[in-house]
């Protein structure tokens, strides 16, 4: 093998030898296909070396380092030729430096991202946890641990994306998370109680796009356990959320909904602050428009966080942070924020 690589060496070194002999008249593809031909992934070279695997451990050393050394000569003689006859990393290139320069365009932050961050920091003063969990989850996690068992028709509310490929135990149980609550057994396994975190993330489901809705959006969940949790303590986060945000006193309706995981539950809306209540087609001519579900946490999902719901109560909320950007920001359409639309973008 090493007369081989030094057959090669040679045979490299007298083409590009010829090729100088053109001098001026030589081109980047010329130099382009042999570069290809011999140290390419398929070249000449390469194909020499895949026999190193078949030496010894001794040989595999030696061929190595001769191989190395020859490669690196071949290379360099290669940028030699292209900066002497093509001119590339020459320094001497004349720059008119009276041009005007090229203004360097400033990178900013996405409008979901300013808000989540808005969000973060308003409940770090009020002295939540920021926790974070996997976006692909388990079904037990998602549904089980959720007060959602596998023959629970609440399944139906939320179709979301099942993936093909089996867990560590060969079950077919992975999903991408239909919300950011799996994170609230996760969290009260973790640190127990008394808790009180948020967790902003991505989510992901199965339906129909329109003005209001999108198959993958953004939440915000909160989650508050300790003795003596009411729905007043609910409401007060709530309001001091939402008057944070706005910056301006916006308000709350709390409508009795239906959410396994909490008892009682409440679908919660605020005032439309693009149309003020009037109606239009972001809160589907209402003038409210729904921001998520909320409730009192259901003793099954204490349970299964290792909580003891005869000692300890608490309130969770899953709100859109898209739908609070909207409001914030007067969008209409929330299809625009994952458009990628860059007229959209920069007006932020």
């Amino acid at each position: 093998m090493q007369k081989e690589l030094e057959n090669l060496k040679k045979e490299i070194f007298t083409q590009l030898k010829e090729v100088k002999k053109e001098g001026e008249e030589i081109s980047k593809e010329v130099l382009r296909d042999l570069e290809v031909k011999f140290l390419g992934r398929k070249g000449e070279l390469s194909r020499v070396l895949r026999g190193i695997k078949d030496l010894s451990d001794q040989g595999k050393k030696e061929i190595g380092k001769l191989a190395n050394e020859i490669k690196q000569e071949v290379q360099i003689e290669f940028r030699n030729i292209k900066n002497i006859f093509l001119g590339e990393g020459r320094d001497d290139e004349f720059i008119d430096v009276s041009l005007p320069g090229e203004e360097a365009q400033k990178g900013h932050l996405h409008p979901l991202t300013l808000v989540q961050n808005e969000l973060i920091d308003l409940f770090r003063s009020m002295g939540f946890m920021i926790l974070d969990g996997p976006e692909l989850e388990s079904d037990y996690y998602c549904f089980e641990a959720l007060n959602i068992p596998a023959y629970h028709p609440a399944r139906d509310m939320q179709d979301t994306f099942y993936i093909d490929a089996k867990n560590k135990d060969g079950e077919y149980d992975l999903v991408m998370r239909t919300q950011t609550s799996p994170v609230q057994v996760r969290g009260m396994q973790k640190y127990g109680a008394p808790i009180r975190c948020i967790v902003p993330g991505r989510t992901f489901r199965c339906e129909a796009t329109d003005a209001c809705h999108e198959h993958t959006f953004h939440q915000v969940e909160g989650l508050m356990v300790d003795k003596n949790i009411s729905i007043a303590n609910f409401k007060a986060v709530l309001a001091e959320m939402f008057s944070g945000i706005f910056k301006k006193d916006v308000k709350i309706r709390l409508r009795p909904g239906y959410f396994p995981f909490v008892e009682p539950g409440f679908e919660t809306d605020i005032s439309c602050t693009i149309c003020e209540g009037v109606g239009c087609s972001s809160c589907k001519h209402s003038g409210w428009l729904e921001i998520g579900g909320s409730g009192m946490v259901h003793p099954n999902v204490l349970r299964a966080g290792n909580v003891d719901p005869d000692k300890f109560s608490g309130f969770a909320f899953g709100f859109g942070i898209e739908r609070i950007a909207m409001m914030k920001y007067g969008i209409k359409d929330i299809r625009l924020f994952q458009g990628g639309d860059l007229r959209f973008l920069e007006q932020f």
